[in-house]
């Protein structure tokens, strides 16, 4: 059934509550969270636009009238804008899952405000924090998960981000820095799950890449913005020879429902893992390396000033 899986298998998803980072309209989020809403489940979309955000609203409601919708505003790249959020999910009672899908790509180099490398701040160090501020309600679900999307670009790390996050050495390669960022959300979900299990906590971590998903990501990335002049024609160049955004959701969707063990990779099945239905997918000898995941756990702990589980 894992090498078949197809959006059609999503079980009924009434009486579960699901969050999602990243629902930019259009997007990967849009997609995982328009397909959860259509199974039943109570939706919490997380995003740093409100106006966006009500406007992906809008599209799942036009689809899906009944849907059940709720909106956050979550800017991952802020420690507090974390911490306020997570604050009201509070009162929502237990998360089923939470899946970090949120992410930037290719940014020029800045620092947050908690003097963070923008990227690692936003795809990395942002969902740490939440991810462990909500683990008490995705434990009281009794069996809670966690995805994470990577992406194929953690095979461009080079070495996983082990320095100090507050400190530029070098120069700054933002390509690099990015597919670091990916292989963090690697190594990040195979330490949580060893922490979990070894915890005794009934909670998953799992991992979900999109393949080459016709999203804004690069565009957002490069330029700003999704639309106007050369973002235009390099949105246009993505979405010509990648798959849609709603088949690039399908590895997510597969991961937050399916029944798989804590650390398993979903991306899709197509040659390269480009493009086709979901399945089960290897990673890099670097995602693979424990002693690195035990040591980026601490430093994001020190980092977001969070110990977990």
């Amino acid at each position: 059934m894992t090498d078949k899986w197809n959006v059609a298998d999503l079980p009924d998803q009434t009486g579960r509550t699901i969050v999602v980072t990243g629902p930019t309209l259009g997007g990967l989020g849009h997609h995982t969270a328009l397909e959860l809403a259509r199974r039943g489940a109570r939706v919490i979309l997380a995003g740093r636009n409100p106006a966006k955000v009500e406007e992906t609203v809008g599209a799942i409601r036009a689809e899906v009238p009944d849907a059940s919708l709720e909106a956050l505003h979550l800017d991952l790249a802020s420690l507090g804008s974390v911490r306020t959020a997570a604050a009201a999910v509070a009162q929502v009672g237990a998360i089923d899952v939470l899946v970090n899908n949120a992410g930037v790509m290719g940014t020029s180099y800045s620092r947050t405000a908690d003097g963070l490398e923008l990227q690692l701040a936003t795809n990395h160090f942002g969902p740490f924090l939440l991810t462990g501020l909500l683990l008490p309600q995705l434990v009281q679900s009794g069996d809670g998960r966690v995805v994470t999307v990577s992406s194929m670009f953690h095979h461009f790390a080079g070495k996983a981000p082990l320095g100090d996050p507050r400190e530029q050495r070098g120069r700054y390669s933002k390509w690099r820095v990015y597919g670091q960022s990916k292989l963090a959300n690697l190594l990040f979900t195979a330490e949580l799950d060893r922490r979990l299990t070894a915890a005794g906590l009934p909670v998953r971590a799992l991992a979900a890449h999109p393949g080459f998903a016709g999203t804004h990501l690069a565009a957002n990335g490069q330029y700003g913005r999704s639309h106007g002049g050369i973002a235009s024609i390099l949105d246009a160049g993505v979405k010509a020879v990648s798959q849609s955004a709603a088949a690039g959701a399908w590895p997510s969707l597969m991961a937050a429902t399916s029944d798989l063990p804590g650390n398993t990779f979903v991306g899709p099945s197509g040659l390269q893992q480009m493009s086709g239905t979901p399945r089960i997918v290897g990673r890099s000898k670097l995602a693979r390396d424990e002693g690195a995941a035990r040591r980026l756990w601490e430093i994001s702990e020190e980092t977001v000033d969070l110990e977990y589980p």
